[in-house]
This record gives structure tokens, C-alpha cells and sequence, in this order.
């Protein structure tokens, strides 16, 4: 298990209801079953549509359970983006 945070952005923390908070999680499917936990409803339903990045590095179509977590990693959570 690793330590970290994962931080919301737009529509992502406006459901959420926080900027950021912590992580316990060895991957990144369980830190997201994590946060589906904490916020059920509207969050749940952001988390569906967004993209991730772990540590700077997108996570793209890689399976959740795959993409493993470091201690003291950073999630970014990005919902889509209006305009161009």
C-alpha cells in the first residue's frame, strides 16, 4: 500500500466537495473504489468521464488495476474540458 493524494479538478471537486485529500492504495482502481466510498453520488458518476494522471504521467486506456501507486504519489483527477 502507498500514501498519497489525489487532487480534484472542475467538476471532479465540485463533487467531491474538497480540492484534494488522501490516498491509501496500491494501485490506482483501489484508490478510485477509495474515493467512490467517500463521495457516493455525483462523484461516482464524474469519476466515469475523467481522465487520470499519476505522477505527471497520464494513465491513457491502461487498466486502473494496473497502474501502480508510489508513496507520496499525486492522482489528478481531469473531468473533460469545454472549448478548444
Amino acid at each position: 500500500m502507498a500514501r498519497g493524494t489525489i487532487r480534484y479538478w472542475a467538476a471532479a471537486k465540485a463533487a467531491a466537495g474538497v480540492a484534494e485529500e488522501p490516498f491509501d492504495a496500491g494501485n490506482l482502481a483501489e484508490a478510485l473504489a477509495g474515493a467512490r466510498t467517500r463521495h457516493p453520488g455525483e462523484l461516482v458518476r464524474v469519476l466515469d468521464r475523467c481522465s487520470f494522471l499519476v505522477d505527471g504521467d497520464p494513465v491513457g486506456t491502461r487498466e486502473h488495476e494496473t497502474v501502480r501507486l508510489a508513496e507520496g504519489g499525486t492522482v489528478e483527477v481531469l473531468p473533460p474540458f469545454a472549448g478548444g
